[in-house]
């Protein structure tokens, strides 16, 4: 029983595996991301060097585009938005809690090498390059109500990026999709307040992103 069930299966998933993508094909993936940073924080310096700040998770919709320039080898563009906030974790800033929020605008381009383009299960590693925009900064309430009004902006960030990931086709075009990449992501941010002057916090975001979801071959 065990046997004939082993290879009805194997019959199934190769009758709804795919054509291989060949040069020239366009891969349309999209993916419900949780995006963790591991950040590590500096002081906010002047007025408090000793203290550092917490960033939160986010989770998002995610579409990325891959140009496929062989068999083997595509170019994935990554677009997604995501919003984050920073937190005070000890002292002063730890008391106050939310600092502020900021949307996040990272897109990375990489190269991928894909193992098994012919295979039910096909495996891929990729290398690139990102440009985090930061926007719609926000100081909290909690901030303002301690050092007044606050202005706050971030600066851009360039890096690289990694990633790993698999396409199991489910049909002769589409195909489910689990992917995990690590993002160079480092910023200083800017408070200038009403009370205590110009404040900096560099932060080194450096965040995992892991994306699951469907594709599609064009």
């Amino acid at each position: 029983m065990f046997k004939k069930f082993a290879m009805a299966l194997v019959a199934t998933t190769a009758a709804a595996a795919p054509a291989h993508a060949e040069a020239g094909d366009f891969l349309v993936r999209f993916r419900g991301i949780l995006v963790a940073p591991n950040e590590d924080t500096g002081g906010v310096v002047p007025t408090f060097p000793a203290e550092d700040a917490s960033v939160s998770n986010s989770f998002m919709p995610e579409v990325d585009f891959t140009y496929m320039l062989a068999r083997n080898v595509g170019a994935e563009l990554i677009l997604a938005t995501t919003k984050h906030h920073a937190d005070g974790k000890t002292g002063t800033t730890g008391s106050i809690g939310r600092l502020a929020s900021t949307w996040v605008l990272p897109p990375t381009l990489t190269l991928q090498y894909h193992f098994a383009p012919d295979a039910a299960i096909r495996p891929y590693v990729g290398a690139g390059v990102n440009y985090t925009i930061f926007y719609s900064e926000k100081a909290s309430h909690g901030i303002e109500a301690a050092v007044g009004d606050t202005d706050v902006r971030m600066k851009d960030s360039f890096g690289y990026a990694l990633q790993a990931g698999v396409d199991i086709p489910i049909s002769d075009r589409a195909f489910i999709n689990f992917d995990v990449k690590y993002i160079d992501i480092d910023t200083t941010a800017r408070l200038d307040t009403t009370a205590i002057g110009t404040q900096r916090l560099k932060m080194h975001l450096d965040p995992f992103v892991f994306g699951v979801g469907i594709g599609l071959k064009l």
